[in-house]
């Protein structure tokens, strides 16, 4: 996936964030990397599966595209049907990891008082 250079950046990246952002943008690769994460190798209907609403055509799309960024591994074995099982790769497990604290954040914020809410 290519960034457009911005002014004044030499790979177009303003800082860390955008990177990271770059790999995980879009609605649904935070998801993959959580089912990957809870459910190690797994083969591309078991991860449909896990994502309910997700069409082949965008998870075959951003499993090509996470894996190109080096944070899902693809392996296939030669067998007969073919198998093909998708992992995190050490560094997709990093981010997994760094995405954490969002998550704790979103959890918060889904039991939480809401913004103008008196907390109970």
């Amino acid at each position: 996936m290519a960034t457009v250079n911005r002014p004044g950046t030499a790979d177009g990246h303003a800082c860390g964030i955008d990177t990271a952002m770059e790999v995980i943008g879009g609605r649904w690769k935070v998801l993959i990397l959580w089912a990957l994460h809870e459910y190690p190798s797994r083969r591309f209907g078991e991860l449909r599966r896990l994502l309910p609403g997700i069409t082949e055509k965008v998870l075959a799309s951003h499993l090509r595209e996470m894996e190109a960024d080096g944070v899902v591994r693809r392996v296939s074995y030669d067998e007969v049907p073919p198998r093909v099982e998708y992992s995190l790769t050490e560094d997709g497990a990093r981010l997994n990891d760094a995405l954490e604290p969002l998550a704790a954040w979103g959890r918060d914020r889904s039991t939480g008082p809401r913004l103008g809410e008196e907390p109970s």
